[in-house]
């Protein structure tokens, strides 16, 4: 009998649907003219991207397909939007962003910092909130933009964007959302919130990866990172990824489809997985704002144990999830998610990430009740934090949970 497989790692990428792959194939084959070509080979490959821009625009409710630039990924996708910022307004030395975004933003604002830019670090509290009295503070017209995420993809805390957008507006301050962990779990309509830039990510909702999207509202003021050909209304030079871009928009278009059948059930797995794991594993509490998340992530620390343990025995009984601490980097030190949100390092080192999707199935959620248990039982049994004379219940810290 094959050893069933549990995969609730999505966040960190999903499955590509089978009809996503299906409509890219014959632009592998039959169609593989150059899309910017007018003989009959680039013409239905151009034709083709141009239904994407389509598809990816309705999806996000972008008001025009010029407003829809395709990149390579959201990194390069919110790299293009920070630095087209800081190169349109240069005299605007500021920039705001917060202490639990994606490396691709925080690590783009420290060499910016490094080149003496003022970057607003603004903090979060213990459920992964942002520190909203301190965002309005640092609001500027000094500031050159402002790049938050919209949901965390370690906690799927969710952030007040339409809020945080119209403020930054009110000023006439550039606002960019890091969208990736929110779109195609939650509806993200640029129509509603004041943003100017947008990025996303096909991979992380049943796209290849190695597409993205970065949302430019018309009339944003912006400067090309990458320069060359004319793709891209010269926005992007580069031959596109065109089988990559027309998956992109197949998937949007399944998405948009199915956003809240799949998500109500997502949610409802989601419940039954924590609320399991809580019942049965003492000292465990879900890290995160446990009403404004996204339906398909849960973070839960297991007090005493190592989360790298706990991932290597997940993985022998065939489930993949991710940790909350970067100890499967070496680091041996909590994410900077977890150390943001002050959980402490007993819990945090012993965080685990699940994070399901439109694949996920009730086996999936049974498995890992079944199995989780008694893997932190035996890590438990060999921690001397968990055998010493200190750990208990009566030094559980609800605050978290």
């Amino acid at each position: 009998m094959n050893k069933m497989t549990c995969y609730l790692d999505n966040n960190a990428t999903t499955q590509v649907d089978p009809k996503v792959i299906e409509t890219m194939l014959p632009y592998l084959t039959d169609y593989y003219g150059n899309p910017s070509s007018i003989h009959s080979f680039g013409q239905p490959v151009g034709k083709a991207l141009a239904h994407a821009r389509e598809q990816v625009k309705n999806f996000i409710g972008a008001e025009h397909g010029s407003e829809v630039i395709f990149t390579s990924c959201a990194t390069e996708a919110t790299a293009t939007a920070i630095l087209s910022a800081v190169e349109s307004f240069p005299d605007k030395k500021q920039i705001i962003t917060s202490v639990v975004e994606h490396p691709a933003t925080i690590e783009l604002c420290k060499m910016l910092e490094r080149k003496g830019y003022t970057i607003h670090w603004i903090g979060v509290d213990a459920q992964g909130r942002l520190d909203v009295e301190a965002y309005k503070q640092a609001l500027s017209r000094d500031v050159a933009v402002v790049s938050l995420m919209w949901a965390n993809n370690e906690t799927g805390t969710l952030f007040p964007i339409q809020k945080l957008a119209m403020q930054a507006k009110q000023l006439g301050v550039l606002f960019h959302c890091d969208a990736v962990q929110a779109a195609g779990k939650i509806p993200v309509n640029v129509d509603f919130i004041d943003v100017d830039m947008l990025s996303i990510s096909g991979h992380k909702f049943h796209a290849p990866k190695g597409v993205g999207v970065l949302y430019l509202r018309r009339g944003t003021k912006f400067r090309p990172m990458i320069r060359g050909g004319h793709q891209e209304r010269g926005r992007r030079a580069g031959t596109e990824n065109v089988t990559g871009i027309i998956a992109l928009g197949k998937a949007c278009e399944l998405a948009a489809q199915s956003i809240f059948e799949d998500t109500a059930r997502i949610e409802l797995m989601r419940s039954r997985l924590e609320q399991g794991l809580r019942a049965r594993i003492p000292n465990s509490f879900v890290t995160g704002d446990s009403k404004n998340r996204v339906p398909n992530t849960t973070n839960i620390a297991f007090e005493f144990v190592e989360g790298e343990a706990i991932l290597l025995m997940l993985n022998q009984a065939g489930i993949a999830a991710s940790s909350g601490s970067a100890c499967t980097s070496g680091a041996l030190e909590p994410s900077h998610v977890m150390k943001a949100m002050g959980i402490p390092y007993t819990a945090a080192h012993g965080a685990i990430r699940f994070s399901l999707s439109r694949f996920t199935t009730e086996d999936m959620i049974d498995h890992v009740l079944v199995t989780l248990p008694p893997i932190i039982e035996k890590l438990r049994a060999l921690s001397p934090y968990w055998n010493s004379d200190e750990r208990s219940a009566n030094n559980f810290i609800p605050m978290f949970g």
